[in-house]
């Protein structure tokens, strides 16, 4: 015995329909996230880097009073925590705003950014 699924109007054009806005907003969101620019610190603010949503450092910026001839190790562990946190934060957002197009689902289609 088959089941049968109620019309819920609209059949296979309709979900194609949907199907074809969904893509189209997923790829607005995707190129949204991707030239948002994220911004964060390290050390209490002494360090500050923006990145965009493909990852590319956009700027670093660093206190003077920072900058120790004899400390560079300090600096150097500062800038990657603010890289990383910044990364972190655009991955995030993207992951946040693309799931709000698409319900929550994890669609995993090739080419689609999921």
């Amino acid at each position: 015995m088959k089941a049968r699924i109620p019309n819920q109007g609209g059949g296979r054009a309709d979900m194609m329909r949907k199907l074809q806005q969904m893509q189209e907003d997923m790829e607005r969101v995707q190129a949204e996230c991707q030239e948002a620019e994220y911004t964060t610190s390290s050390g209490g603010g002494a360090v500050e880097v923006t990145v965009n949503g493909s990852h590319e450092v956009k700027s670093i910026k660093i206190k003077p009073e920072v900058v120790d001839p004899e400390d560079t190790e300090m600096l150097e562990d500062m800038l990657i925590a603010a890289i990383n946190e910044a990364m972190r934060k655009a991955d995030e957002t993207t992951e946040r705003e693309m799931g709000k197009v698409t319900g929550g689902m994890n669609l995993g289609i090739p080419g689609l950014g999921l």
